[in-house]
């Protein structure tokens, strides 16, 4: 399949472009068929030489056999007078584009899931905390108490000792 594309030239940070013919299957800036056109876009879009310059006849012939323009060159070619009835450019419209992809969607839902079990296991140890903190307010006080709150701490360590677990 022919191609009408650019084929980059010029220096580093200074490119060039030709219009060409060429094999769908040949590099950018390999072999070609025919020269029809050059674009610089180094040059301002008011200056007096103009940016895109094209061989009309030479690419209506070719767009005639078959050759197909690529998208930036199909613009070049809506925007000329003379090719603009024959070439019709739209901008290409993809959704998707910004989306992830399914593996970058799967691991976002299972960090959100390892968080919401991380979140829900912290508010329950918090809970329990707090009902073993009221169940020895609640107790009557006696001279014993502190022999009674070791065991009381003890537990509560277990409670969050079996928490940390269940996260893992």
């Amino acid at each position: 399949m022919l191609k009408i594309r650019l084929a980059r030239g010029g220096a580093k940070k200074r490119p060039y472009y030709h219009i060409v013919i060429a094999d769908s299957h040949s590099p950018r800036d390999g072999k070609f068929i025919e020269r029809v056109g050059s674009y610089n876009p180094m040059l301002p879009k008011d200056s007096a030489t103009p940016r895109v310059v094209l061989k009309q006849e030479r690419i209506s012939e070719w767009l005639v056999k078959g050759a197909q323009p690529t998208d930036r060159v199909a613009r070049f070619l809506s925007q000329d007078e003379v090719l603009g009835a024959k070439v019709k450019w739209t901008q290409g419209n993809n959704p998707k584009k910004a989306e992830p992809g399914k593996k970058a969607q799967e691991r976002a839902a299972e960090r959100a899931q390892r968080e919401a079990d991380r979140l829900e296991a912290e508010a329950a140890a918090k809970a329990e905390a707090a009902e073993a903190a009221a169940a020895a307010a609640a107790a009557p006080a006696v001279e014993e108490a502190p022999a009674e709150e070791a065991p009381a701490a003890e537990a509560a360590a277990e409670v969050a000792a079996e928490a940390t677990e269940e996260q893992a």
